[in-house]
């Protein structure tokens, strides 16, 4: 058995359904003789963005793969390492390298040496032999504590090397922590003694799996609750608790009861300061639970701090809560939720008009609220590109079950939700996966919509075409005589269309639902539906 097809081997017996790939390079075909799907993509990172996007819906428990030639493919790769470094998703990376007796020759790009910072773990297969050991580490470290890429560099004559003997190999399994019972106890008093704590929930709890029992602990506390922007969708937003997630957008109610709040529980967490989250108001005592002792006092001053895996903890916390309480917690003494209701009530009250608008060129918020009203939310996965739909779509959209929105945005690159939500139909084939972008970022990535029309992938995409780049505008030289020169031209539909795509234009609000509707007829049937008089071109559809 040569090097790859061990590999290849390797790969099947730990699970994996697909390979994000792009050649030329060996694993291409060895992972199709292995019976693993070759996902051939146009441009790197984003085949590194449809592994992420499957390892972050699967929560990790079926692991995202992606393999690069040598050199310039991993080079190409690498913004797609540092998204997922970012926000800790872990993916396997196989890159290719020169061949050993090349190494330490300058400028051959080596893997190993170049993705130090943005991998969680790494290594080179040195040693045909070594491929099992290698690949058992890498998968442990893959499933345990937090989350990150981990990359094994193969040299080129690796690849083709025998491999003596047997494969032994047998799929590994990873460990979980849980804080210790002294920990525990002394965490549920001070949670207990707090008279306006709120629950900020990170992507740990997703990946835990940690969805009852956080909205247990929030009952319990009668304890209000926001989510991170990865870790949107951790908590039902329909729930009376439910303040949405806290992005550099957010809701009313996010930042009304983080400043009237004396204490903030961070779970599931590295509690990361960023351009792109909403910061915690000073003054508050910080209790921070995560799987990372790095993250402890790293961005904020913790007071309190709990290791372990968000579920063990969670669990360990509600036991001793209703130990203390005879089962009750706060539930009896207070009700925070008609509050709640209230300032969600205001909130809503005030954008309505932006919601409801029927002005053209059509707002943005309008295409948010009337997709939301027709569109099952719990059996829809949604994302978003950096940049204004991100902003606009975070505090907007309401999530009713877990892992039906991948937030992401430590790092912002354009394009990532393209390829994310291909992952995300690859993981859950039966739900409606829809990616909502802009004219810079279908710009950057728009040729692999081809890649999902090539693999039968049936996204739903949507372009917010404003064709200036909305929130970049205060960094162009931009004035109103200015605009018809500085504007982002083109017709996405028309470039849908010539990749495979089934695409509409749609100019007039009351036009969008009735695109919509035949947009996801498409993705469900693979047939292109007749368009309504008057509607331009029509999965992909372009809102000018």
């Amino acid at each position: 058995m040569q090097g790859a097809d061990a590999i290849a081997e390797i790969l099947k017996r730990e699970g994996t359904e697909f390979l994000a790939v792009y050649p030329a390079q060996a694993m291409v075909d060895a992972a199709a003789k292995a019976g693993i799907r070759p996902i051939i993509c146009r441009q790197e990172r984003v085949g590194m963005a449809i592994a992420d996007g499957f390892s972050r819906i699967t929560n990790g428990k079926r692991i995202g793969v992606f393999s690069m030639q040598q050199g310039p493919g991993s080079e190409n790769a690498f913004p797609g390492a540092a998204q997922a470094f970012s926000d800790n998703s872990p993916i396997l990376l196989l890159p290719g390298g020169e061949s050993k007796a090349k190494a330490f020759i300058a400028p051959n790009f080596s893997p190993y040496d170049n993705y130090a910072h943005v991998t969680k773990w790494r290594a080179q297969i040195n040693m045909v032999e070594r491929i099992p050991e290698l690949m058992r580490r890498a998968f442990y470290q893959l499933r345990t504590g937090k989350g990150g890429p981990v990359l094994l560099e193969t040299p080129r004559e690796i690849w083709e090397e025998e491999l003596p003997g047997e494969l032994d190999y047998k799929p590994v399994s990873g460990n979980k922590t849980m804080p210790p019972p002294g920990g525990i106890r002394e965490i549920a008093e001070v949670l207990l003694e707090a008279e306006r704590p709120v629950i900020y929930a990170g992507q740990g709890c997703l990946y835990a799996e940690a969805w009852d029992e956080l909205q247990e602990i929030a009952e319990l506390l009668q304890a209000p609750v926001t989510t991170t922007l990865p870790g949107k969708s951790a908590f039902p937003e329909d729930h009376p608790l439910a303040l949405g997630a806290s992005a550099v957008s957010h809701t009313k109610g996010t930042w009304y009861f983080l400043e009237k709040a004396d204490l903030v529980f961070a779970i599931g967490t590295s509690l990361t300061r960023t351009n792109y989250g909403k910061s915690i108001p000073s003054g508050k005592t910080i209790v921070h639970s995560t799987a990372d002792a790095a993250d402890v006092n790293k961005d904020y001053q913790s007071d309190y701090s709990l290791l372990g895996d968000a579920k063990l903890t969670l669990q360990g916390l509600i036991d001793e809560i209703k130990r203390r309480t005879d089962g009750a917690g706060h539930r009896n003494n207070r009700d925070i939720t008609p509050e709640v209701a209230k300032i969600r009530q205001e909130w809503l009250d005030e954008w309505m008009p932006q919601m409801t608008s029927d002005e053209v060129p059509i707002n943005q918020y309008r295409i948010i609220h009337d997709l939301q009203a027709n569109v099952d939310a719990a059996n829809t996965i949604i994302t978003h590109d950096a940049g204004s739909p991100r902003d606009q779509l975070a505090p907007m959209w309401q999530c009713t079950a877990p892992r039906t929105y991948i937030g992401w945005g430590k790092s912002t690159q354009l394009g990532f939700g393209l390829g994310a939500i291909m992952g995300a139909k690859l993981a859950e084939p039966d739900k409606l996966c829809i990616n909502i972008m802009g004219d810079a970022a279908i710009g950057m990535v728009g040729m692999d919509i081809e890649t999902a029309v090539r693999n039968k992938i049936g996204i739903l995409t949507i372009v917010f075409n404003n064709q200036i780049m909305a929130i970049e505008r205060s960094h162009q030289p931009y004035s109103a005589e200015s605009h018809d020169s500085l504007a982002h031209g083109g017709d996405y539909r028309m470039v849908a269309e010539g990749l495979g795509a089934w695409s509409e234009k749609v100019v007039q609000p009351d036009d969008f639902v009735p695109a919509l509707k035949r947009a996801i007829a498409v993705t469900e049937t693979g047939e292109t539906p007749p368009r309504a008089p008057g509607v331009l071109g029509g999965e992909k559809i372009s809102i000018n």
